[in-house]
């Protein structure tokens, strides 16, 4: 018998706070009644805050933030158009799949899992590409598969230095919420993410930001497209209203997210989630193990890929912390299945649940086979976490202690 906490370390769905959970168990309501707008007028405004958008529109669909890739693609994109994409984890992977099967001229740059995005490659493409053909580039801000994120802000300078003129797609269904994204600078035309990352909901709202741009290159693209349409949505949204029955529940529950999120503070946000993702990443170092990430510039601070010992199957770590520890970790994903194992520090979470996630995967790694000295990545993590104060007087122990050892 499973008894306890279900501890829950995976990318996303992410925990959900009590106060958000509450605040979906509502009475089923009218979404047509005269007062609805009153919910959701503001539940736009402030996802404009959140995208870090003046400019743009910001829309809400019923389903995952790969439905609202679909909407970005399908609104903005002609049958056909040549676009740039890389691959280089499960995510970006998934997306160049979708723009094929949408019918795209699809030119891709392959990359090492672990890599981020080629953006020296993606300025020397689009500098060669004088007669405009690429309408668009997609990069993946974070993929969730390996730990990664990427730098749009380089890829909007490469677009910039091409005089070109696509349109920049951004996936940020694991970032957006959680690590540092800016819409209007980056100069980002169609951002896609969802509810159960960042924004600590059950899945179920995919959210999709939408620039002058795009909005205009919709009024012309020829993709079929109908549940996804932005012309209706916008329309009817301006009203505070949907076209199709809206999830009004998760509606609710965005409501108190927001207000948590906005009363923490985007910025504060951010540097929580780079002060909790250290600690792993720390603790990972004194296992002596490495992270799928290629270098320490593309660490991502909502989920960490570990790369387990050689002999050593990721996949019996995982089972090892469910079955043993009621605790579910990330699994690996495509060519790292097996090889990592992933730990997910982002949306609702503090110190004390990263030291949990810590210890309960040194527990599984040493049951897996794994060379792990118990506390550990603990003690490193602890450093980071420590108070300033508290963590002088530990470091002056340790000190006095190799003093006294010599």
């Amino acid at each position: 018998m499973k008894t306890g906490t279900q501890h829950l370390y995976i990318p996303g769905p992410t925990n959900v706070p009590e106060a958000v959970r509450q605040a979906m168990i509502v009475p089923m309501q009218d979404h047509r009644a005269p007062d609805f707008g009153d919910l959701t007028m503001n539940l736009f405004s402030d996802l404009k805050k959140v995208f870090k958008t003046e400019t743009g529109t910001v829309m809400m669909f019923p389903g995952s933030g790969t439905g609202c890739w679909e909407a970005a693609i399908t609104n903005t994109l002609n049958p056909g158009d040549k676009v740039l994409m890389a691959r280089h984890g499960q995510f970006s992977l998934l997306w160049a799949d979708m723009a094929v099967k949408l019918g795209l001229d699809v030119e891709i740059v392959d990359l090492a899992w672990g890599a981020g995005c080629p953006t020296n490659e993606f300025a020397r493409i689009l500098g060669n590409d004088r007669h405009g053909k690429i309408k668009a580039v997609f990069v993946t801000h974070n993929e969730t598969a390996t730990g990664v994120t990427s730098d749009v802000a380089q890829v909007r300078r490469a677009l910039d230095e091409s005089f070109h003129d696509a349109l920049l797609f951004v996936d940020g269904v694991s970032s957006i919420g959680s690590i540092d994204f800016r819409m209007d600078e980056w100069g980002v035309d169609l951002a896609v993410t969802g509810s159960q990352k960042g924004f600590m909901l059950p899945a179920g709202l995919g959210m999709i930001g939408v620039s002058a741009k795009a909005m205009a290159a919709a009024e012309t693209a020829t993709m079929r497209r109908a549940y996804f349409d932005f012309a209706d949505m916008a329309r009817i949204n301006a009203t505070g209203y949907f076209p199709y029955t809206p999830p009004v529940p998760l509606f609710h529950g965005l409501r108190k997210a927001l207000d948590r999120m906005l009363d923490e503070g985007m910025e504060n946000i951010f540097a929580r989630h780079r002060r909790l993702a250290t600690g792993v990443r720390n603790a990972v170092a004194a296992w002596g193990m490495e992270l799928a990430a290629e270098h320490p510039s593309l660490y991502s601070d909502t989920v960490s890929a570990i790369r387990v010992p050689q002999g050593v199957d990721a996949r019996d770590v995982i089972r090892i912390a469910y079955d043993r520890y009621n605790c579910s970790f990330g699994a690996g994903l495509g060519p790292l299945n097996g090889k990592v194992f992933r730990i997910g520090h982002l949306g609702d979470l503090n110190e004390g649940m990263c030291l949990s996630a810590i210890s309960i995967a040194e527990l599984s790694l040493a049951a897996a086979g794994a060379q792990i000295r118990f506390g550990s990545g603990v003690a490193a993590a602890q450093d980071v976490y420590a108070e300033p104060v508290a963590r002088a007087v530990q470091r002056s122990t340790r000190a006095a202690a190799r003093i006294a050892a010599e």
